[in-house]
């Protein structure tokens, strides 16, 4: 098994997302007050990391309909066609188009989102978090990743105004990746 790395100390190869020890949330404003969290629980992805690291790429899908905010009632309604409508759009999917190294252990992940039926640019900032031997043998990778997202870019237009001024749901959210990936292949392909 090579061990070639990066200049930015990356081990080259194809990383599986390992979604059981992984996360992907997200936290948005409710009545303007305080934040709600939620997450999805299945997804899958995979992670080439190139000698020169502008030329790495990122591929991975979510399950929309395994969103789980903890309150099943609004989870229904965030399945439903004024969210997520999961009937219709059961992934978002995310393909990478650029990598820029920002520091050592960060860089900024450009690329195109896709939920509903809309694709739209976004950067993700990146930071590498650490590389190691599980019990087993396996060569695993972590990355955290963040970016916030307008979310009527995407189509999830529902809100209802507040008496009191402002509305029931903002438009930001604030995504939270905790990646950790499983070593696939030794070399990316094409190298």
């Amino acid at each position: 098994m090579t061990t070639e790395t990066t200049p930015a100390g990356l081990l080259t190869g194809v990383w599986s997302i390992d979604a059981g020890h992984s996360d992907v949330s997200f936290s948005v404003r409710h009545m303007m007050m305080a934040r709600i969290r939620g997450g999805f629980s299945a997804f899958t992805g995979a992670i080439t990391v190139a000698e020169d690291p502008a030329a790495s790429s990122v591929v991975a899908e979510i399950d929309t309909t395994t969103l789980d905010t903890r309150n099943p009632a609004r989870d229904e309604h965030l399945r439903g066609s004024g969210f997520f409508d999961v009937v219709n759009f059961p992934a978002i999917r995310f393909a990478s188009t650029g990598v820029r190294l920002t520091g050592p252990s960060s860089a900024v992940v450009a690329g195109e989102l896709t939920v509903r039926d809309r694709t739209r640019p976004v950067e993700l900032t990146v930071e590498h978090t650490g590389l190691g031997i599980d019990p087993w043998g396996a060569q695993r990778i972590g990355f955290v990743a963040d970016v916030t997202l307008d979310r009527r870019d995407f189509g999830l237009d529902f809100n209802v105004p507040l008496g009191s001024g402002g509305v029931l749901v903002g438009t930001d959210v604030a995504v939270h990746l905790e990646i950790e990936a499983v070593r696939a292949t030794e070399e990316p392909p094409g190298s």
